[in-house]
């Protein structure tokens, strides 16, 4: 069965920072591009950042851009986004997602197979 599991959400105050883990079974995660999405309340399912399987492509929301790193481990089976500078506006639920995909990732929501069940964010002093 295959599975994404998110972890390290959390409250943090403005200007702390996080970092998210999605962890992945069932399947080698080596194979698949990763995306991070957040949602915030009342809001649309926003793309934050992706990664190919390869490692060697990466993209960034322009509201992320110099704030998050995305990374990721492929002998852990496990993909990371680093969140500094972190603002009430990025305040949301972080979910992960994975299509097959070596050389190449995108933003986009809908072209992902595999999705985790989210971690909560919340930025507020």
């Amino acid at each position: 069965q295959l599975q994404l599991v998110e972890s390290g959400g959390g409250l943090v105050q403005p200007g702390g920072s996080l970092r998210l883990a999605c962890a992945a079974s069932g399947f080698t995660l080596r194979n698949y591009a990763i995306g991070w999405f957040r949602q915030a309340p009342g809001k649309e399912r926003e793309g934050v950042s992706c990664i190919s399987g390869s490692g060697g492509v990466t993209n960034y929301a322009d509201s992320v851009k110099g704030r998050f790193t995305i990374s990721r481990d492929n002998a852990k089976n496990t993909v990371y986004l680093q969140m500094s500078g972190l603002k009430p506006e990025d305040t949301a639920v972080y979910y992960c997602a994975a299509i097959p995909s070596l050389w190449r990732c995108t933003v986009v929501a809908g072209t992902y197979d595999y999705w985790g069940q989210g971690t909560q964010v919340t930025v507020s002093s």
